[in-house]
C-alpha cells in the first residue's frame, strides 16, 4: 500500500460550487506529497494573509494524490487569482471568487481511488469480500490517523486530563482522539458479540446521511426494514457531559465497554463536550474493483465526511509492513 502517492488518490466531494463573487479566492489544487496544513500556509505566505484567513473543509493524506479545495480571503482586491501561487507538489486547478471561508467539516465526502499490491490469497477470496463489504458495510471505526504518531495521542490526552498543558490545536486534536478511543472500544464489543450492524434492545438509531439521532423505540418491523433499507445504523457514543441516550442492552454494553476508562470519560465531561451519536456501520458508495495483474487490486468507492478509507481496507487485507 502507497508505494507511491498514485496508489492513493483522493477527490474531495463538497456537494457545492464557488459562488462566483466575494471577498474570498476559492483555489481548486491537486496536490502530490503535501500535508494539508503546510499547503494552507504556503497560501497564507504567497496572498500575504494570515493562517487563519486560510479556510478547507478537511484534512487531506500526505502520502496521496489529493484535490481539494482551500479559500483564501481577500477583501478589496480587485484580481487577487492572477498569477496562481507556485507551491512544489501542488497544482491549482481553478480559481474562482466565493461569499464565505470554507469551514472544517463543511464536505459531503470523498472519493477514493486505491491501488493495493502484491495481494496474497487468490482474487475469488479478495471479491468474496470485496461482495460481501458491498453488502453488509463495514464497522465504522475512526482511523489510526486519528491516534496520532504511534498510536500516541490518546496517552497525550490522558496526560492533558491529568493537568499538562498543551496549546489550543494540540488541545483539540487530543479530545478528538479519546474520544475516538472510546467509541472505538464500544464498537469492537459490538462486533466481538456480532451485533454492529444490528439493533439491540434499547438502541438510538443514526439517521443515514446525517449527523441526526433518534431513539430509543421499540423494536417495531418498520425499524427492521429501515435498518435492511439502509435509511438507518446503530449507533455508539461520542462521549461527553449528559446520560447516555441508549437503554437496556444497549446501554448495558456501552456501560461495559467503557468500565475501565474513566479516566478519558471525565476528562472529556470537564473539557465541557456534551454526549453525541456516531453510526457504527459504514456503507462505501459506489464499489467497484478491478485487477490490474493478478496481485494488484484496484479499488474505487466514496465515503461520508468522517469517515476512514483505512477502515475499508482493513476489512479487506491484513496489511504487512
Amino acid at each position: 500500500m502507497r508505494e507511491a502517492p498514485e496508489d492513493f488518490a483522493v477527490d474531495e466531494q463538497l456537494g457545492f460550487e464557488a459562488d462566483g463573487s466575494g471577498d474570498h479566492l476559492w483555489l481548486s489544487v491537486r496536490k502530490r506529497g503535501a500535508n494539508t496544513d503546510w499547503v494552507a500556509r504556503q497560501l497564507a505566505r504567497h496572498y500575504g494573509v494570515a493562517p487563519v484567513d486560510v479556510g478547507y473543509a478537511g484534512l487531506k493524506d500526505r502520502d496521496a494524490v489529493t484535490t481539494q479545495v482551500f479559500t483564501v480571503h481577500l477583501p478589496g482586491r480587485t484580481d487577487p487569482q492572477a498569477p496562481p501561487p507556485v507551491i512544489e507538489g501542488v497544482e491549482v486547478l481553478q480559481t474562482a471568487r466565493h461569499r464565505r471561508k470554507l469551514k472544517r467539516g463543511a464536505l459531503q465526502g470523498n472519493r477514493f481511488r486505491l491501488r493495493v499490491r502484491r495481494i496474497e490469497g487468490g482474487q475469488d477470496a479478495a471479491e468474496r469480500c470485496l461482495q460481501r463489504i458491498s453488502d453488509h458495510g463495514v464497522p465504522n471505526y475512526f482511523g489510526e490517523q486519528r491516534f496520532g504518531s504511534g498510536g500516541r495521542n490518546v496517552e497525550r490526552a490522558l496526560a492533558m486530563f491529568a493537568g499538562q498543558r498543551v496549546d489550543r490545536q494540540a488541545r483539540s486534536m487530543l479530545l478528538s482522539a479519546a474520544r475516538s478511543q472510546l467509541f472505538n472500544q464500544v464498537l469492537a464489543r459490538r462486533v466481538r458479540e456480532q451485533s454492529w450492524n444490528q439493533g439491540l434492545d434499547g438502541e438510538v438509531w443514526s439517521l443515514a446521511g446525517s449527523r441526526s439521532w433518534f431513539g430509543p423505540e421499540p423494536w417495531t418491523g418498520t425499524l427492521a426494514a429501515r435498518l435492511a433499507e439502509r435509511d438507518i445504523h446503530p449507533s455508539g457514543p461520542l462521549w461527553g457531559r449528559g446520560e447516555l441516550s441508549t437503554q437496556a442492552c444497549a446501554r448495558a454494553l456501552e456501560i461495559a465497554a467503557l468500565q475501565d476508562s474513566r479516566a478519558l470519560c471525565e476528562g472529556l465531561e470537564r473539557a465541557g463536550l456534551e454526549q453525541d451519536r456516531r453510526a457504527l456501520r459504514l456503507l462505501p458508495r459506489a464499489l467497484s474493483w478491478a485487477w490490474a495483474d493478478p496481485e494488484t487490486l484496484e479499488l474505487g468507492f466514496e465515503l461520508p465526511a468522517g469517515a476512514y478509507a483505512t477502515v475499508v481496507l482493513r476489512e479487506l487485507v491484513d496489511a504487512q509492513a
